[in-house]
């Protein structure tokens, strides 16, 4: 992994493609292990975990660019604290605690709402000129969300009854939609590397007094061979390779095209979901992706 060519050599389209399909399939494989491993490890703690070992895994690669760079992280140090809080403590804490609630299938169906929400978001916030066919869509696409959220029962919505869990994992999305949209905010001859490594950093400090709440009050994690394997793949697989590669993506192809690719995870995680957890596909999931995928189809239509 060389640092200057990361944030510095042009991409092939071929290369590019690649370099935004496989965070997709690293954070399906996320959630499978994060809904694996929810009754031995809590959330805070996972969430923690799987920081620590990916700051020591890209701290050799990312120390040459964080020290050039600090004055860049100096002059956007509210965004960069910003993208470190909502993209990684909040994101990936709220999903492993929704995992103790829902099914990993579940989980990331939820994700294809992100980019509707990138896009929705970009309308509010960042003066994004919506169109007609893009409303009908963000509709379509809302009521995908909900059809997942709800379980098909649309009766729970009257009653107010929802599963705490997909909540929960929704929250996450939120934050992951804004973390796309905030990295815009630094500029993309920053680093990559050494940027993902002060996020990293920053989030560790913000999820420490949380681990140590949830140490004092909570259950003790069931360390063994499988919890520890868990461990290393989220602290490695989604976490360094992911969001270096998702970083990468986005500066170089700009958040809207990169959140696009994000609806390959149903795909990648549904399968994941069957072979590794034995969980099920039910009418729900297929009619509520398929109002999400539609939604998405029209929102990405006239956006000029």
């Amino acid at each position: 992994m060389q640092t200057p060519a990361t944030s510095q050599a042009p991409l092939s389209p071929l290369l590019l493609i690649l370099v935004l399909s496989l965070p997709p399939l690293l954070w399906a494989g996320n959630f499978v292990v994060g809904r694996a491993v929810h009754a031995d490890i809590p959330p805070f703690t996972l969430s923690l975990g799987r920081w620590i070992i990916a700051f020591a895994c890209i701290l050799p690669f990312a120390l040459p660019a964080i020290r050039r760079d600090w004055r860049l992280y100096l002059q956007y140090r509210w965004r960069l604290l910003a993208v470190s809080l909502v993209g990684v403590a909040a994101f990936n804490t709220l999903v492993y605690s929704g995992l103790h609630y829902t099914t990993a299938t579940n989980g990331i169906l939820l994700n294809s709402c992100i980019p509707i929400l990138i896009l929705l978001f970009g309308a509010l916030f960042y003066r994004l000129k919506l169109h007609f066919l893009q409303i009908l869509g963000l509709t379509l696409s809302f009521a995908g969300v909900l059809t997942i959220i709800l379980h098909g029962e649309w009766g729970r919505l009257a009653a107010l009854d929802f599963s705490g869990g997909d909540l929960v994992i929704f929250s996450a999305m939120i934050c992951w939609a804004l973390y796309t949209l905030w990295l815009r905010g630094l500029p993309s001859h920053i680093n990559r590397i050494g940027l993902m490594g002060v996020q990293i950093f920053i989030a560790i400090v913000l999820l420490l007094p949380l681990y140590a709440w949830e140490l004092h009050t909570g259950p003790a994690p069931a360390w063994k061979h499988e919890t520890w394997l868990a461990l290393a793949y989220v602290g490695i697989f989604p976490s360094v390779i992911a969001y270096t590669l998702y970083t990468i993506g986005v500066a170089r192809a700009g958040a809207a095209r990169a959140g696009l690719f994000i609806h390959l995870m149903p795909v990648f995680g549904s399968m994941l979901s069957v072979l590794f957890l034995g969980e099920s596909l039910h009418l729900f999931h297929a009619v509520g992706i398929a109002a999400i995928l539609g939604g998405l189809a029209l929102s990405t239509r006239n956006t000029t």
